[in-house]
Protein backbone atom coordinates (compact mmCIF):
# COMPACT_ATOMS: atom_id res chain seq x y z
CA UNK A 1 0.00 0.00 0.00
CA UNK A 2 2.92 2.34 0.79
CA UNK A 3 4.33 1.75 -2.73
CA UNK A 4 0.93 2.34 -4.29
CA UNK A 5 0.78 5.69 -2.54
CA UNK A 6 3.97 6.73 -4.35
CA UNK A 7 2.77 5.57 -7.80
CA UNK A 8 3.39 8.09 -10.59
CA UNK A 9 1.93 6.16 -13.56
CA UNK A 10 -1.15 3.93 -13.93
CA UNK A 11 -1.24 1.65 -16.98
CA UNK A 12 -4.83 0.48 -17.10
CA UNK A 13 -6.88 -1.84 -19.28
CA UNK A 14 -9.93 -0.36 -20.98
CA UNK A 15 -12.56 -3.08 -20.96
CA UNK A 16 -14.08 -3.64 -17.55
CA UNK A 17 -11.73 -1.24 -15.77
CA UNK A 18 -12.48 2.07 -17.45
CA UNK A 19 -15.74 0.75 -18.92
CA UNK A 20 -18.69 -1.04 -17.31
CA UNK A 21 -17.93 -4.32 -19.14
CA UNK A 22 -21.55 -4.81 -20.14
CA UNK A 23 -21.57 -5.00 -23.91
CA UNK A 24 -24.62 -4.20 -26.04
CA UNK A 25 -24.70 -4.64 -29.84
CA UNK A 26 -25.69 -1.28 -31.35
CA UNK A 27 -24.95 -1.70 -35.06
CA UNK A 28 -24.78 -4.53 -37.58
CA UNK A 29 -23.25 -4.41 -41.04
CA UNK A 30 -23.86 -6.87 -43.83
CA UNK A 31 -22.88 -6.15 -47.40
CA UNK A 32 -24.43 -2.86 -48.51
CA UNK A 33 -26.57 -2.41 -45.39
CA UNK A 34 -26.10 -1.05 -41.86
CA UNK A 35 -28.74 -1.72 -39.22
CA UNK A 36 -29.22 -0.14 -35.82
CA UNK A 37 -30.10 -2.46 -32.93
CA UNK A 38 -32.24 -1.15 -30.07
CA UNK A 39 -32.33 -2.38 -26.48
CA UNK A 40 -30.29 -1.94 -23.36
CA UNK A 41 -27.87 -4.19 -21.54
CA UNK A 42 -28.66 -7.89 -21.66
CA UNK A 43 -32.41 -7.41 -22.24
CA UNK A 44 -33.53 -9.70 -25.10
CA UNK A 45 -36.13 -7.21 -26.27
CA UNK A 46 -35.01 -5.07 -29.17
CA UNK A 47 -35.57 -4.19 -32.82
CA UNK A 48 -33.50 -3.89 -35.99
CA UNK A 49 -33.84 -0.50 -37.68
CA UNK A 50 -32.81 0.75 -41.09
CA UNK A 51 -32.85 4.55 -41.28
CA UNK A 52 -35.10 4.59 -38.23
CA UNK A 53 -37.61 2.12 -39.69
CA UNK A 54 -38.13 -1.37 -38.28
CA UNK A 55 -37.06 -4.07 -40.74
CA UNK A 56 -37.07 -7.82 -40.87
CA UNK A 57 -33.68 -9.51 -40.70
CA UNK A 58 -32.75 -11.09 -44.02
CA UNK A 59 -30.69 -14.16 -44.80
CA UNK A 60 -27.36 -12.29 -44.54
CA UNK A 61 -28.15 -10.94 -41.07
CA UNK A 62 -29.37 -14.37 -39.98
CA UNK A 63 -26.11 -16.04 -41.04
CA UNK A 64 -24.13 -13.33 -39.28
CA UNK A 65 -26.07 -13.75 -36.03
CA UNK A 66 -25.86 -17.55 -36.26
CA UNK A 67 -22.06 -17.40 -36.45
CA UNK A 68 -22.10 -15.13 -33.39
CA UNK A 69 -24.18 -17.82 -31.68
CA UNK A 70 -22.01 -20.79 -32.63
CA UNK A 71 -18.68 -19.07 -32.02
CA UNK A 72 -19.58 -18.51 -28.41
CA UNK A 73 -19.01 -20.05 -24.96
CA UNK A 74 -21.34 -17.83 -22.94
CA UNK A 75 -24.70 -18.86 -21.48
CA UNK A 76 -27.71 -16.53 -21.62
CA UNK A 77 -29.87 -17.38 -18.66
CA UNK A 78 -31.52 -15.46 -15.85
CA UNK A 79 -27.98 -14.63 -14.76
CA UNK A 80 -25.77 -14.48 -17.89
CA UNK A 81 -22.51 -16.41 -17.57
CA UNK A 82 -19.39 -15.80 -19.61
CA UNK A 83 -17.49 -13.08 -21.41
CA UNK A 84 -19.55 -9.87 -21.79
CA UNK A 85 -18.72 -9.66 -25.51
CA UNK A 86 -20.06 -13.17 -26.12
CA UNK A 87 -23.15 -12.50 -23.99
CA UNK A 88 -23.87 -9.44 -26.17
CA UNK A 89 -23.73 -11.64 -29.29
CA UNK A 90 -26.23 -14.08 -27.76
CA UNK A 91 -28.54 -11.18 -26.93
CA UNK A 92 -28.39 -9.76 -30.48
CA UNK A 93 -29.28 -13.20 -31.86
CA UNK A 94 -32.17 -13.50 -29.37
CA UNK A 95 -33.52 -10.09 -30.49
CA UNK A 96 -33.81 -11.54 -34.00
CA UNK A 97 -35.76 -14.49 -32.62
CA UNK A 98 -33.03 -17.07 -33.15
CA UNK A 99 -33.07 -20.00 -30.73
CA UNK A 100 -29.83 -21.28 -29.19
CA UNK A 101 -28.79 -23.52 -32.10
CA UNK A 102 -25.78 -24.86 -30.24
CA UNK A 103 -28.01 -27.49 -28.63
CA UNK A 104 -28.69 -29.10 -32.01
CA UNK A 105 -25.19 -28.74 -33.51
CA UNK A 106 -22.37 -30.84 -32.16
CA UNK A 107 -19.15 -28.91 -31.60
CA UNK A 108 -16.23 -30.94 -32.93
CA UNK A 109 -13.37 -28.57 -32.18
CA UNK A 110 -12.45 -25.07 -31.07
CA UNK A 111 -9.50 -22.88 -31.98
CA UNK A 112 -9.55 -20.52 -28.97
CA UNK A 113 -9.00 -16.79 -29.00
CA UNK A 114 -5.63 -15.46 -27.93
CA UNK A 115 -4.09 -12.01 -27.90
CA UNK A 116 -1.77 -12.77 -30.82
CA UNK A 117 -4.30 -14.26 -33.28
CA UNK A 118 -7.14 -11.97 -32.10
CA UNK A 119 -9.76 -14.39 -33.40
CA UNK A 120 -11.62 -17.56 -32.43
CA UNK A 121 -13.08 -20.40 -34.49
CA UNK A 122 -15.36 -23.34 -33.74
CA UNK A 123 -16.20 -26.34 -35.89
CA UNK A 124 -19.77 -27.66 -35.70
CA UNK A 125 -21.67 -30.35 -37.52
CA UNK A 126 -25.38 -30.77 -38.31
CA UNK A 127 -27.48 -32.16 -41.13
CA UNK A 128 -24.44 -33.88 -42.58
CA UNK A 129 -22.48 -30.61 -42.95
CA UNK A 130 -19.39 -29.49 -41.10
CA UNK A 131 -18.96 -25.72 -40.74
CA UNK A 132 -16.24 -23.50 -39.34
CA UNK A 133 -17.47 -20.31 -37.69
CA UNK A 134 -14.96 -17.53 -37.00
CA UNK A 135 -15.12 -14.23 -35.15
CA UNK A 136 -12.42 -11.72 -34.25
CA UNK A 137 -10.69 -8.45 -35.02
CA UNK A 138 -11.77 -7.09 -38.41
CA UNK A 139 -8.33 -6.99 -40.03
CA UNK A 140 -7.42 -10.47 -38.73
CA UNK A 141 -10.62 -12.08 -40.02
CA UNK A 142 -10.38 -10.28 -43.38
CA UNK A 143 -6.86 -11.65 -43.83
CA UNK A 144 -8.34 -15.16 -43.90
CA UNK A 145 -11.34 -14.37 -46.14
CA UNK A 146 -11.44 -14.99 -49.89
CA UNK A 147 -15.19 -14.63 -50.42
CA UNK A 148 -18.08 -12.51 -49.15
CA UNK A 149 -21.78 -13.19 -48.70
CA UNK A 150 -23.80 -10.59 -50.65
CA UNK A 151 -26.99 -10.38 -52.66
CA UNK A 152 -28.15 -13.76 -51.35
CA UNK A 153 -25.06 -15.65 -52.49
CA UNK A 154 -21.31 -16.08 -52.15
CA UNK A 155 -19.02 -13.92 -54.31
CA UNK A 156 -15.32 -13.32 -54.62
CA UNK A 157 -13.98 -10.80 -52.08
CA UNK A 158 -12.63 -7.80 -53.99
CA UNK A 159 -10.49 -4.88 -52.91
CA UNK A 160 -13.53 -2.65 -53.25
CA UNK A 161 -15.36 -4.90 -50.78
CA UNK A 162 -12.43 -4.76 -48.36
CA UNK A 163 -12.28 -0.97 -48.59
CA UNK A 164 -16.00 -0.71 -47.83
CA UNK A 165 -15.71 -3.05 -44.85
CA UNK A 166 -12.72 -1.13 -43.45
CA UNK A 167 -14.56 2.18 -43.92
CA UNK A 168 -17.56 0.86 -41.97
CA UNK A 169 -15.21 -0.52 -39.31
CA UNK A 170 -13.61 2.92 -38.98
CA UNK A 171 -17.05 4.55 -38.73
CA UNK A 172 -18.21 2.14 -36.02
CA UNK A 173 -14.96 2.43 -34.07
CA UNK A 174 -15.05 6.24 -34.17
CA UNK A 175 -18.43 6.00 -32.38
CA UNK A 176 -16.68 4.12 -29.52
CA UNK A 177 -18.07 0.78 -30.70
CA UNK A 178 -16.06 -2.39 -30.27
CA UNK A 179 -16.23 -4.09 -33.66
CA UNK A 180 -16.02 -7.81 -34.41
CA UNK A 181 -15.99 -9.43 -37.85
CA UNK A 182 -17.70 -12.76 -38.60
CA UNK A 183 -16.99 -15.39 -41.25
CA UNK A 184 -17.70 -19.05 -41.99
CA UNK A 185 -16.99 -21.81 -44.44
CA UNK A 186 -18.06 -25.37 -45.15
CA UNK A 187 -15.28 -27.85 -44.42
CA UNK A 188 -14.23 -30.74 -46.58
CA UNK A 189 -11.97 -33.61 -45.56
CA UNK A 190 -8.51 -32.43 -44.53
CA UNK A 191 -6.95 -30.09 -41.99
CA UNK A 192 -9.17 -27.51 -40.31
CA UNK A 193 -7.46 -24.28 -41.30
CA UNK A 194 -8.78 -20.74 -40.92
CA UNK A 195 -8.38 -19.97 -44.61
CA UNK A 196 -10.72 -19.41 -47.52
CA UNK A 197 -13.45 -18.05 -45.25
CA UNK A 198 -16.64 -16.33 -46.42
CA UNK A 199 -17.01 -12.88 -44.87
CA UNK A 200 -20.49 -12.35 -43.35
CA UNK A 201 -20.44 -8.94 -41.68
CA UNK A 202 -19.71 -6.86 -38.61
CA UNK A 203 -21.29 -6.33 -35.21
CA UNK A 204 -20.48 -3.14 -33.31
CA UNK A 205 -21.11 -3.11 -29.58
CA UNK A 206 -20.93 -0.36 -27.02
CA UNK A 207 -19.21 -0.68 -23.67
CA UNK A 208 -19.70 2.76 -22.11
CA UNK A 209 -17.20 4.27 -19.66
CA UNK A 210 -18.06 3.88 -16.01
CA UNK A 211 -19.82 7.02 -14.73
CA UNK A 212 -17.23 7.58 -12.00
CA UNK A 213 -14.16 7.16 -14.22
CA UNK A 214 -13.95 10.70 -15.62
CA UNK A 215 -13.98 12.17 -12.10
CA UNK A 216 -11.36 9.62 -10.99
CA UNK A 217 -9.19 10.54 -13.99
CA UNK A 218 -9.42 14.24 -13.16
CA UNK A 219 -8.36 13.42 -9.62
CA UNK A 220 -5.33 11.60 -11.05
CA UNK A 221 -4.37 14.67 -13.09
CA UNK A 222 -4.60 16.89 -10.03
CA UNK A 223 -2.48 14.37 -8.12
CA UNK A 224 0.27 14.44 -10.76
CA UNK A 225 -0.40 10.85 -11.88
CA UNK A 226 0.12 9.81 -15.50
CA UNK A 227 -2.76 7.60 -16.68
CA UNK A 228 -2.17 5.41 -19.74
CA UNK A 229 -4.95 3.35 -21.33
CA UNK A 230 -3.88 0.01 -22.86
CA UNK A 231 -6.30 -2.01 -24.98
CA UNK A 232 -6.44 -4.61 -27.68
CA UNK A 233 -9.29 -2.76 -29.39
CA UNK A 234 -9.08 -0.89 -32.69
CA UNK A 235 -7.35 2.49 -32.40
CA UNK A 236 -10.51 4.42 -33.36
CA UNK A 237 -12.52 2.68 -30.63
CA UNK A 238 -9.76 3.32 -28.12
CA UNK A 239 -9.50 6.99 -29.16
CA UNK A 240 -13.26 7.54 -28.89
CA UNK A 241 -13.44 6.07 -25.37
CA UNK A 242 -10.28 7.90 -24.26
CA UNK A 243 -11.65 11.22 -25.51
CA UNK A 244 -14.91 10.68 -23.66
CA UNK A 245 -12.97 10.10 -20.42
CA UNK A 246 -10.49 12.89 -21.12
CA UNK A 247 -7.33 10.78 -21.39
CA UNK A 248 -6.50 11.99 -24.91
CA UNK A 249 -6.92 15.67 -24.06
CA UNK A 250 -3.17 16.11 -23.59
CA UNK A 251 -1.51 13.21 -25.39
CA UNK A 252 -1.33 10.93 -28.42
CA UNK A 253 -2.22 7.36 -29.38
CA UNK A 254 0.19 4.59 -30.35
CA UNK A 255 -0.70 1.20 -31.85
CA UNK A 256 1.09 -2.08 -31.25
CA UNK A 257 2.37 -2.11 -34.83
CA UNK A 258 3.78 1.41 -34.44
CA UNK A 259 5.34 0.43 -31.11
CA UNK A 260 7.10 -2.54 -32.74
CA UNK A 261 8.56 -0.19 -35.36
CA UNK A 262 10.18 2.06 -32.75
CA UNK A 263 13.65 1.47 -31.36
CA UNK A 264 14.18 2.02 -27.63
CA UNK A 265 15.88 5.37 -28.36
CA UNK A 266 12.91 6.53 -30.46
CA UNK A 267 10.37 5.16 -28.01
CA UNK A 268 11.83 6.93 -24.97
CA UNK A 269 11.47 10.25 -26.83
CA UNK A 270 7.79 9.78 -27.68
CA UNK A 271 6.64 7.80 -24.62
CA UNK A 272 6.00 10.92 -22.46
CA UNK A 273 3.34 12.06 -24.97
CA UNK A 274 1.55 8.70 -25.40
CA UNK A 275 -1.66 8.35 -23.40
CA UNK A 276 -3.35 5.48 -25.25
CA UNK A 277 -1.98 2.20 -26.62
CA UNK A 278 -4.30 0.31 -29.01
CA UNK A 279 -4.14 -3.14 -30.62
CA UNK A 280 -1.43 -4.22 -28.19
CA UNK A 281 -0.44 -7.67 -26.95
CA UNK A 282 0.76 -8.75 -23.48
CA UNK A 283 4.33 -8.58 -24.81
CA UNK A 284 3.79 -4.91 -25.56
CA UNK A 285 2.66 -4.42 -21.96
CA UNK A 286 6.05 -5.67 -20.74
CA UNK A 287 7.87 -3.18 -22.98
CA UNK A 288 5.59 -0.33 -21.90
CA UNK A 289 6.20 -1.18 -18.23
CA UNK A 290 9.97 -1.32 -18.69
CA UNK A 291 9.98 2.01 -20.53
CA UNK A 292 8.05 3.88 -17.87
CA UNK A 293 10.28 2.43 -15.16
CA UNK A 294 13.32 3.54 -17.18
CA UNK A 295 11.80 7.04 -17.25
CA UNK A 296 11.76 7.00 -13.44
CA UNK A 297 8.08 6.26 -12.90
CA UNK A 298 6.61 4.06 -10.19
CA UNK A 299 4.26 1.99 -12.37
CA UNK A 300 0.94 0.40 -11.43
CA UNK A 301 -0.09 -2.07 -14.17
CA UNK A 302 -3.47 -3.80 -14.46
CA UNK A 303 -4.14 -7.15 -16.11
CA UNK A 304 -6.56 -10.06 -16.19
CA UNK A 305 -5.25 -12.70 -18.62
CA UNK A 306 -2.58 -15.36 -18.10
CA UNK A 307 -0.30 -13.59 -20.57
CA UNK A 308 -0.49 -10.39 -18.50
CA UNK A 309 1.41 -12.02 -15.61
CA UNK A 310 4.92 -11.02 -16.85
CA UNK A 311 3.93 -7.35 -17.13
CA UNK A 312 2.37 -7.41 -13.64
CA UNK A 313 5.55 -8.93 -12.23
CA UNK A 314 7.75 -6.33 -13.95
CA UNK A 315 5.71 -3.37 -12.69
CA UNK A 316 6.16 -1.80 -9.27
CA UNK A 317 2.54 -2.56 -8.37
CA UNK A 318 0.76 -5.34 -10.26
CA UNK A 319 -3.02 -5.01 -10.06
CA UNK A 320 -5.10 -8.07 -11.02
CA UNK A 321 -8.80 -8.03 -11.80
CA UNK A 322 -10.81 -9.82 -9.14
CA UNK A 323 -13.84 -10.59 -11.34
CA UNK A 324 -12.33 -11.35 -14.76
CA UNK A 325 -8.75 -12.10 -13.69
CA UNK A 326 -7.27 -15.58 -13.90
CA UNK A 327 -5.72 -17.34 -10.90
CA UNK A 328 -2.26 -17.01 -12.49
CA UNK A 329 -2.69 -13.24 -12.81
CA UNK A 330 -3.88 -12.92 -9.22
CA UNK A 331 -0.87 -14.87 -7.98
CA UNK A 332 1.51 -12.66 -9.99
CA UNK A 333 -0.03 -9.40 -8.76
CA UNK A 334 0.58 -7.33 -5.65
CA UNK A 335 -3.08 -6.50 -5.17
CA UNK A 336 -6.42 -7.77 -6.48
CA UNK A 337 -9.14 -5.34 -7.50
CA UNK A 338 -12.39 -6.79 -6.17
CA UNK A 339 -14.68 -4.77 -8.47
CA UNK A 340 -12.37 -4.33 -11.53
CA UNK A 341 -12.99 -0.57 -11.30
CA UNK A 342 -10.43 2.11 -12.20
CA UNK A 343 -11.89 4.43 -9.56
CA UNK A 344 -10.98 1.82 -6.93
CA UNK A 345 -7.32 1.98 -8.03
CA UNK A 346 -7.39 5.75 -7.55
CA UNK A 347 -9.04 5.31 -4.14
CA UNK A 348 -6.32 2.79 -3.19
CA UNK A 349 -3.61 5.28 -4.20
CA UNK A 350 -5.31 7.91 -2.04
CA UNK A 351 -5.42 5.39 0.82
CA UNK A 352 -1.72 4.62 0.33
CA UNK A 353 -0.83 8.30 0.42
CA UNK A 354 -2.96 8.79 3.53
CA UNK A 355 -1.37 5.86 5.37
CA UNK A 356 2.12 7.14 4.58
CA UNK A 357 1.21 10.66 5.70
CA UNK A 358 -0.12 9.36 9.02
CA UNK A 359 3.03 7.29 9.58
CA UNK A 360 5.05 10.48 9.08
CA UNK A 361 2.87 12.41 11.53
CA UNK A 362 3.24 9.65 14.14
CA UNK A 363 7.03 9.53 13.78
CA UNK A 364 7.53 13.31 13.60
CA UNK A 365 5.44 13.94 16.69
CA UNK A 366 7.39 11.47 18.82
CA UNK A 367 10.73 12.69 17.47
CA UNK A 368 9.86 16.33 18.17
CA UNK A 369 9.02 15.40 21.77
CA UNK A 370 12.30 13.52 22.16
CA UNK A 371 14.29 16.38 20.64
CA UNK A 372 12.62 18.80 23.06
CA UNK A 373 13.46 16.58 26.05
CA UNK A 374 17.10 16.16 25.03
CA UNK A 375 17.57 19.87 24.32
CA UNK A 376 15.89 20.82 27.62
CA UNK A 377 18.09 18.57 29.75
CA UNK A 378 21.27 19.37 27.80
CA UNK A 379 20.66 23.14 27.97
CA UNK A 380 19.96 22.96 31.72
CA UNK A 381 23.27 21.18 32.25
CA UNK A 382 25.14 23.76 30.15
CA UNK A 383 23.54 26.61 32.11
CA UNK A 384 24.38 24.87 35.41
CA UNK A 385 20.68 24.76 36.35
CA UNK A 386 18.94 22.04 38.38
CA UNK A 387 17.29 19.42 36.18
CA UNK A 388 13.86 20.75 35.15
CA UNK A 389 12.65 17.22 34.38
CA UNK A 390 13.52 14.13 36.39
CA UNK A 391 13.90 10.59 34.95
CA UNK A 392 10.55 9.36 36.30
CA UNK A 393 8.83 12.41 34.80
CA UNK A 394 10.45 11.79 31.39
CA UNK A 395 9.31 8.19 31.59
CA UNK A 396 5.74 9.35 32.30
CA UNK A 397 5.85 11.79 29.36
CA UNK A 398 7.16 9.19 26.89
CA UNK A 399 5.11 6.16 27.92
CA UNK A 400 1.76 7.64 28.94
CA UNK A 401 0.97 11.19 27.91
CA UNK A 402 2.76 11.18 24.51
CA UNK A 403 1.83 7.63 23.50
CA UNK A 404 -1.93 8.12 23.20
CA UNK A 405 -1.80 11.28 21.00
CA UNK A 406 0.82 9.62 18.78
CA UNK A 407 -1.49 6.65 18.21
CA UNK A 408 -4.34 9.06 17.48
CA UNK A 409 -2.23 10.80 14.81
CA UNK A 410 -1.78 7.38 13.16
CA UNK A 411 -5.51 7.32 12.39
CA UNK A 412 -5.83 10.99 11.42
CA UNK A 413 -8.54 11.52 8.73
CA UNK A 414 -6.86 12.08 5.37
CA UNK A 415 -6.57 15.69 4.25
CA UNK A 416 -8.76 16.84 1.36
CA UNK A 417 -5.70 18.16 -0.46
CA UNK A 418 -3.88 14.82 -0.40
CA UNK A 419 -4.75 14.07 -4.05
CA UNK A 420 -3.83 17.56 -5.19
CA UNK A 421 -0.15 17.10 -4.40
CA UNK A 422 2.45 15.56 -6.71
CA UNK A 423 3.58 12.00 -5.90
CA UNK A 424 6.40 11.80 -3.40
CA UNK A 425 9.83 10.62 -4.46
CA UNK A 426 9.95 6.87 -3.64
CA UNK A 427 13.70 7.17 -2.96
CA UNK A 428 13.08 9.83 -0.35
CA UNK A 429 13.10 8.61 3.25
CA UNK A 430 10.64 9.58 5.96
CA UNK A 431 13.26 11.81 7.58
CA UNK A 432 14.56 14.52 5.22
CA UNK A 433 16.87 17.47 5.82
CA UNK A 434 13.94 19.88 5.89
CA UNK A 435 12.09 17.73 8.43
CA UNK A 436 15.16 17.50 10.69
CA UNK A 437 15.38 21.32 10.68
CA UNK A 438 11.68 21.54 11.49
CA UNK A 439 11.81 19.00 14.34
CA UNK A 440 14.93 20.55 15.88
CA UNK A 441 13.32 24.01 15.66
CA UNK A 442 10.21 22.72 17.42
CA UNK A 443 12.45 21.11 20.05
CA UNK A 444 14.27 24.38 20.70
CA UNK A 445 11.00 26.31 21.04
CA UNK A 446 9.58 23.82 23.55
CA UNK A 447 12.87 23.63 25.46
CA UNK A 448 13.13 27.43 25.65
CA UNK A 449 9.59 27.73 27.01
CA UNK A 450 10.16 24.91 29.51
CA UNK A 451 13.41 26.40 30.83
CA UNK A 452 11.86 29.86 31.06
CA UNK A 453 8.98 28.62 33.20
CA UNK A 454 11.40 26.62 35.34
CA UNK A 455 13.82 29.53 35.79
CA UNK A 456 11.15 32.00 36.93
CA UNK A 457 9.48 29.52 39.30
CA UNK A 458 8.94 30.26 43.01
CA UNK A 459 11.03 27.31 44.26
CA UNK A 460 12.63 24.24 42.74
CA UNK A 461 9.81 21.78 43.53
CA UNK A 462 7.07 24.07 42.25
CA UNK A 463 9.15 25.19 39.25
CA UNK A 464 9.87 21.58 38.34
CA UNK A 465 6.16 20.70 38.62
CA UNK A 466 5.28 23.67 36.40
CA UNK A 467 7.92 22.64 33.82
CA UNK A 468 6.78 19.01 33.96
CA UNK A 469 3.08 19.89 33.59
CA UNK A 470 3.82 22.42 30.84
CA UNK A 471 5.72 19.77 28.91
CA UNK A 472 2.75 17.38 29.12
CA UNK A 473 0.24 20.08 28.12
CA UNK A 474 2.27 21.64 25.30
CA UNK A 475 2.79 18.22 23.70
CA UNK A 476 -0.99 18.00 23.27
CA UNK A 477 -0.98 21.39 21.56
CA UNK A 478 1.89 20.28 19.32
CA UNK A 479 -0.06 17.13 18.43
CA UNK A 480 -2.55 19.46 16.77
CA UNK A 481 0.32 21.18 14.95
CA UNK A 482 1.31 17.82 13.52
CA UNK A 483 -2.20 16.95 12.33
CA UNK A 484 -1.41 18.72 9.08
CA UNK A 485 1.69 19.89 7.25
CA UNK A 486 -0.39 22.78 5.95
CA UNK A 487 -2.19 25.52 7.87
CA UNK A 488 -4.08 24.33 10.93
CA UNK A 489 -7.13 26.49 10.19
CA UNK A 490 -7.87 24.38 7.09
CA UNK A 491 -8.81 21.31 9.13
CA UNK A 492 -11.61 20.72 11.61
CA UNK A 493 -10.61 20.79 15.26
CA UNK A 494 -12.97 17.91 16.11
CA UNK A 495 -12.48 15.70 13.03
CA UNK A 496 -9.97 13.46 14.85
CA UNK A 497 -12.06 12.14 17.72
CA UNK A 498 -9.33 9.73 18.82
CA UNK A 499 -7.00 12.67 19.47
CA UNK A 500 -9.68 14.45 21.47
CA UNK A 501 -10.13 11.31 23.57
CA UNK A 502 -6.34 10.95 24.01
CA UNK A 503 -6.11 14.53 25.28
CA UNK A 504 -9.16 14.05 27.50
CA UNK A 505 -7.43 11.06 29.12
CA UNK A 506 -3.99 12.70 29.43
CA UNK A 507 -5.13 15.85 31.23
CA UNK A 508 -6.91 14.11 34.17
CA UNK A 509 -3.95 11.74 34.57
CA UNK A 510 -1.55 14.66 34.80
CA UNK A 511 -3.88 16.46 37.23
CA UNK A 512 -3.92 13.33 39.40
CA UNK A 513 -0.11 13.31 39.56
CA UNK A 514 -0.13 16.95 40.62
CA UNK A 515 -2.97 16.89 43.17
CA UNK A 516 -3.24 13.31 44.56
CA UNK A 517 -1.07 13.32 47.71
CA UNK A 518 0.33 9.77 47.56
CA UNK A 519 1.47 10.33 43.93
CA UNK A 520 3.40 13.53 44.73
CA UNK A 521 6.48 11.82 46.24
CA UNK A 522 6.57 9.23 43.44
CA UNK A 523 6.69 11.84 40.66
CA UNK A 524 8.32 14.62 42.71
CA UNK A 525 5.43 17.06 42.22
CA UNK A 526 3.59 19.54 44.38
CA UNK A 527 0.05 20.97 44.01
CA UNK A 528 -0.07 24.01 41.72
CA UNK A 529 -2.10 27.21 42.32
CA UNK A 530 -4.46 28.39 39.60
CA UNK A 531 -2.14 31.15 38.31
CA UNK A 532 0.49 28.56 37.44
CA UNK A 533 -2.07 26.91 35.18
CA UNK A 534 -2.67 30.24 33.46
CA UNK A 535 1.06 30.47 32.76
CA UNK A 536 1.13 26.90 31.45
CA UNK A 537 -1.88 27.36 29.13
CA UNK A 538 -0.66 30.75 27.90
CA UNK A 539 2.83 29.42 27.16
CA UNK A 540 1.31 26.42 25.34
CA UNK A 541 -0.73 28.69 23.06
CA UNK A 542 2.40 30.76 22.39
CA UNK A 543 4.38 27.64 21.42
CA UNK A 544 1.50 26.47 19.20
CA UNK A 545 1.54 29.80 17.33
CA UNK A 546 5.34 29.78 16.93
CA UNK A 547 5.30 26.22 15.54
CA UNK A 548 2.62 27.23 13.03
CA UNK A 549 4.87 30.12 12.01
CA UNK A 550 7.82 27.73 11.53
CA UNK A 551 5.65 25.55 9.29
CA UNK A 552 4.66 28.57 7.22
CA UNK A 553 8.31 29.58 6.74
CA UNK A 554 9.32 26.05 5.72
CA UNK A 555 6.46 25.86 3.20
CA UNK A 556 7.57 29.19 1.72
CA UNK A 557 11.17 28.06 1.28
CA UNK A 558 10.04 24.68 -0.18
CA UNK A 559 7.83 26.42 -2.76
CA UNK A 560 10.63 28.80 -3.64
CA UNK A 561 13.14 25.96 -4.10
CA UNK A 562 10.59 24.02 -6.18
CA UNK A 563 10.05 27.02 -8.50
CA UNK A 564 13.80 27.41 -8.98
CA UNK A 565 14.21 23.72 -9.87
CA UNK A 566 11.19 23.60 -12.17
CA UNK A 567 11.52 24.76 -15.81
CA UNK A 568 9.41 27.75 -16.81
CA UNK A 569 6.02 27.21 -18.41
CA UNK A 570 7.42 28.46 -21.72
CA UNK A 571 10.28 25.94 -21.56
CA UNK A 572 7.89 23.08 -20.70
CA UNK A 573 5.61 23.94 -23.63
CA UNK A 574 8.62 24.07 -25.91
CA UNK A 575 9.77 20.60 -24.77
CA UNK A 576 6.31 19.20 -25.46
CA UNK A 577 6.28 20.79 -28.91
CA UNK A 578 9.74 19.37 -29.74
CA UNK A 579 8.64 15.87 -28.71
CA UNK A 580 5.51 16.09 -30.85
CA UNK A 581 7.53 17.30 -33.85
CA UNK A 582 9.93 14.37 -33.41
CA UNK A 583 7.01 11.96 -33.12
CA UNK A 584 5.29 13.35 -36.23
CA UNK A 585 8.57 13.16 -38.16
CA UNK A 586 9.09 9.50 -37.22
CA UNK A 587 5.53 8.65 -38.24
CA UNK A 588 5.94 10.33 -41.62
CA UNK A 589 9.26 8.59 -42.15
CA UNK A 590 7.66 5.21 -41.55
Amino acid sequence: METLGSATAICTDKTGTLTVNEMTVRKIFVYGKTLDVTGKGYDKNGEFLNNGQKVETGEGVRLLLETGLFCNNAILDKEPIGDPTEIALLVSAAKAGLPDLRKDHERLDEIPFDSERKKMSVICTADGKTLMHTKGAVEKVLDNCTHIYKDGGVARLTQEDINQILAVNHLFASEALRVLAFARKELEDGPHEERGLVFLGLQGMIDPPRPEVREAYQKCREAGLRVVMITGDHKDTAAAVAKEIGILDDGTLLTGVELDALSDEEYIRVAPEVRVYARVSPQHKVRITDMYKKMGHVVAMTGDGINDAPALKRSNIGVAMGITGTDVTKEASDMVLADDNFATIVAAIEEGRGIYENIRKFVYYLLSSNFAEVITIFAAMLLNMPLPLLPVQLLWINLVTDGLPALALGVEPYEKEIMKRPPRNPREGIITKGIIVYLVAVGFVVAAATLSLFYFGMNVDEARTVAFTFFVVVEKFIAYNFRTFGSFHKISFVSNRQLLIACAISFPLQAAIVYVPFLNPIFHTVPLPWWDWLEIIGASFAVFGIVEGIKTLLRYFERRASRLRRPSRKARLRMVEVRREEWSGMRRAR
